[in-house]
């Protein structure tokens, strides 16, 4: 517990601090424009009076505490130490998801659209974010219908003879091929970026005035093309979401449920509602807290940073938060919390959002809950799996052999936990053996790892029993088994139907199949989970085999890289002329070392080859 005595000597300094357990481990990192202040209303009679505060403060035994200058300088160290302990009171935000933006380089010959990842500072115009590249591959889908701009890089435009398919089916301008001037396409790649900014309204101007200026001067086809670019974009207009106030925000609301918390955001740019994430955490602290945090962790993770914030609550101290994204974004960013209008609506939009979103998470998991219990009355087992992992083998008679893992955890796929093996000792096509290795290999080698409450495998009583053998060889308990054979397809040479049996489900113990209504949803999640690890190893099969089949004798060499081998087989024209080089030879390829080069020579030939004696050394004249 936090006493006074404890904090006695705290600064009345902006800082860092961080509460500890009895055992050291820090369980909960603040920041604070005045430690002592901020620490004390955690201690005493002054405590918060929240009971889930109240039980963090009774498990900490010590605080210790960090100085800064400013309070911007507190938020970089908060986060720095929240990535640091993961302390289990904080928001740990691991979010991997890549936003995707649209790509123009004005100063381009003849500009394209192209979807990229990060946002450099090298003066092209960007658009975004989308939260997945299916989004923004369906918005240059309409963008190409309405602007129909090259698809392809320059140099392989130029190359063409003639204009490729995107040009019959009115999607490509074919710049490529002189079909269009450079003012003209110069007009179709500025109606793009004004779209994308969402001034559809300067669009429709621009060509209504283009379409006008061509029936003027008789030049009816242009005009067409015009008056066809006007009915695209306002089709397109239509069916567009919603569009919000002007300019680009990012639009945050919560709902909170004990201490659980959900957060939508939102994504207006060029005053258009362009997407939203969802995110959910636990957070035992107060919600004003909770939110600055998460704004903080998010914006750390490159996630694109437009000029307005917007909030459902006040944050404490958010004047450093705004100076730190400003900072990052190069330009003015505000945090605020709309009062009235249509900010304030969409504010109350999203916070509508985190609701809904909650409600599906609580429904979910309440079916999902439903299902395990269900399956683990019809497989008899002593509790609900709540991990799920199943095994399958992939090979071609014995070659390239391959296994796969798969695990579900409460009825949904997670796929952070998917293992591949590639089968090392076992020679012969025998699927038996390969799965005793994979299992005993995941059991072995991933001891560690959280055991699974129930294990998977593809096959009936024989991949079965191997799982058992392997369970008992190696003392793992509290792990259920259950081998799932597919259904088979049976035809009456007589008959016109064609008969598929069952899938059936066998237990350790049972001679016979479980009997499981083939439509019951325990079944279908068990096939799904099958079918999911069936799938994982096939595409690693291919994987295996393609890079078997389509190998070269310079791969794996030490010191050799793809770089390399592309930079050796450019500069001698072919590995034939690789093989037949000298050391010396080898040793000037550009990019290459001399370590590199004896590597290769002992790899083509078994032995370094000696090097050519110098002239006048161990020579004979002929004459």
């Amino acid at each position: 517990m936090i006493t006074q005595a404890m904090i006695e000597n705290f600064p009345p300094s902006p800082g860092v601090y961080l509460m500890k357990s009895a055992d050291g481990t820090v369980i909960y990192v603040g920041k604070a424009r005045n430690l002592k202040k901020r620490v004390r209303s955690y201690a005493g009679d002054t405590r918060d009076s929240r009971v889930h505060i109240r039980f963090m403060v009774q498990l900490v035994h010590s605080v210790d505490y960090l100085v800064t200058d400013t309070e911007k300088e507190a938020l970089i160290l908060e986060n720095t130490l929240i990535k640091q302990h993961r302390p289990k009171y904080n928001i740990n935000l691991r979010d991997d998801k890549t936003y995707f933006s649209l790509r123009m380089d004005m100063k381009e010959q003849f500009p394209r659209l192209s979807i990229v990842r990060k946002i450099p500072s090298d003066g092209a115009r960007y658009f975004g974010p989308y939260a997945s590249a299916t989004a923004a591959k369906e918005v240059l889908k309409q963008l190409y219908k309405m602007f129909p701009l090259r698809h392809y890089p320059l140099a392989t435009c130029m190359a063409r003879k003639r204009p490729c398919l995107y040009h019959q089916i009115k999607q490509c301008s074919a710049p490529c091929c002189g079909l269009i001037s450079a003012a003209e396409y110069a007009a179709l790649a500025q109606g793009a970026t004004l779209f994308l900014e969402g001034k559809n309204t300067e669009v429709a101007r621009l060509y209504r005035s283009k379409m006008n200026l061509a029936s003027e001067q008789m030049r009816y086809e242009d005009a067409a093309r015009y008056r066809d670019l006007l009915r695209a974009i306002e089709v397109t207009v239509e069916r567009q979401k919603m569009v919000a106030q002007s300019g680009d925000s990012d639009v945050f609301g919560l709902h909170r449920e004990a201490d659980r918390m959900q957060i939508a955001l939102l994504h207006i740019r060029g005053g258009t509602l362009t997407g939203g994430r969802s995110f959910l955490f636990d957070w035992e602290l107060e919600t004003e807290e909770g939110l600055a945090s998460f704004l903080n962790e998010y914006y750390d993770l490159d996630a694109p940073i437009p000029p307005q914030v917007l909030i459902p609550v006040p944050i404490a101290e958010p004047a450093a938060l705004e100076e730190l994204l400003s900072e990052k974004a190069g330009k003015k960013v505000t945090i605020a919390v709309p009062q009235r209008g249509p900010k304030l609506e969409m504010v109350k939009l999203a916070g509508k959002n985190a609701e809904t979103a909650a409600q599906e998470r609580l429904a979910r998991e309440s079916s999902s809950a439903t299902l395990l219990t269900e399956l683990a009355e019809k497989l008899n087992l002593p509790r609900p799996p709540r991990r799920i992992e199943c095994y399958d083998i992939s090979n071609i008679q014995g070659e390239m052999a391959v296994g796969s893992r798969v695990v579900f955890i409460d009825g949904r796929a997670d796929k952070s936990l998917y293992r591949r093996y590639r089968i090392k000792g076992v020679l012969q096509s025998d699927d038996f053996a390969m799965m005793r290795e994979v299992l005993s290999r995941r059991f072995k080698a991933e001891s560690s790892e959280e055991k699974p409450d129930l294990i998977v495998v593809d096959g009936g009583l024989g991949q079965l029993g191997v799982l058992n053998a392997v369970l008992d060889e190696l003392e793992v308990t509290g792990v259920e088994a259950a081998g799932l054979a597919k259904s088979r397809v049976a035809r009456d040479m007589e008959s016109e139907e064609i008969e598929r049996s069952d899938e059936r489900v066998f237990r350790p113990g049972r001679k016979n199949a479980i009997a499981l209504r083939q439509s019951s949803a325990p079944l279908l999640l068990l096939v799904r989970i099958r079918d999911e690890a069936h799938r994982f190893a096939v595409t690693y099969h291919k994987d295996v085999r393609s890079k078997v089949l389509t190998g070269s004798e310079l791969d794996g060499v030490a010191g050799i890289g793809e770089k390399r081998k592309k930079a050796l087989l450019k500069h001698f024209g072919s590995l034939k002329r690789v093989k037949e080089a000298t050391l010396e030879e080898l040793k000037g390829a550009p990019g290459m070392t001399e370590s590199a080069a004896k590597a290769l020579v002992e790899r083509l030939h078994g032995s370094p080859l000696p090097n050519p004696p110098p002239p006048g050394e161990g020579a004979m004249d002929n004459d």
